[in-house]
């Protein structure tokens, strides 16, 4: 698993993208108009945002109070520290809970029951084999502080005890946020508008024109508020 986890380590940012692709396979619906009525695209609309915005705030909240410097060197998994302030105090792998949830919730958000049922647990599985690849160099790393640190937090649930007084005791560093997330929210945020619009002509009671103007804008603010971050970023007017 060690040596999976390394090679998908490696393509993972190439494996994000094509698990987005695959919301557009043609699948049977999660919740069918049989046997959910004639507002059965209720269903999907308020149970997918709800799912992908929780992950979108799991990784929102991980990044704004105690950011890990992890990530690759020569396609390797690599961290400068053991971070375990923040979320991290309450989960080893926040933002991997995050994709997770942001997946599932796009997935159940595209009705799509080939993607939950089939594209989810694969990208379980690949991340499981990340994780356990970090995991090993962690340990070789750190040694007896990562084992210790394993028998404190659990690896993919959440431990919500004194959650609260983790807020309390850090501030959220929003600038962060926003300067490390923004291309992902760029992409999630568009892909959302995509698949609502889209896929759910109800939305605008059938009106294609309409639904062509309300997309071209609501894209068009999230490209300008994107090209808007990235500048300020690159030029240095915007720092964590």
């Amino acid at each position: 698993m060690v040596t999976i986890g390394n090679f998908f380590f490696r393509y993972r940012n190439w494996i994000f993208i094509l698990f987005y692709a695959a919301l557009f396979i043609p699948s049977p619906p999660l919740f069918s108009e049989e046997r959910f009525g004639g507002h059965h695209y209720i269903w999907p609309i308020v149970t997918g945002l709800l799912v992908t915005v929780s992950g979108q705030l799991i990784r929102g909240a991980t990044i704004g109070l105690a950011y890990i410097v992890r990530g690759g060197s020569q396609g390797k998994p690599y961290a400068e520290g053991l971070v375990t302030d923040g979320i991290f105090n309450h989960c080893r792998n926040p933002l991997y809970v995050g994709n997770i949830l942001m997946l599932l919730g796009v997935g159940i958000l595209a009705n799509s029951l080939f993607y939950v049922a089939v594209i989810i647990p694969v990208f379980l599985f690949i991340y499981q084999s990340i994780v356990l690849a970090e995991e090993h160099f962690l340990r070789g790393k750190f040694g007896t502080g990562f084992d210790a640190y394993c028998k404190k937090v659990n690896r993919w649930v959440p431990d919500l005890r004194n959650i609260g007084k983790t807020f309390n005791s850090m501030s959220f560093n929003w600038r962060r946020w926003i300067l490390k997330e923004y291309n992902t929210q760029f992409v999630w945020l568009s892909g959302i508008t995509l698949i609502i619009l889209l896929k759910y002509p109800h939305i605008t009671a059938y009106d294609s024109q309409y639904r062509n103007a309300l997309m071209a804008v609501i894209l068009s603010l999230l490209l300008l508020t994107y090209l808007l971050i990235r500048y300020l970023k690159k030029s240095g007017k915007m720092k964590a």
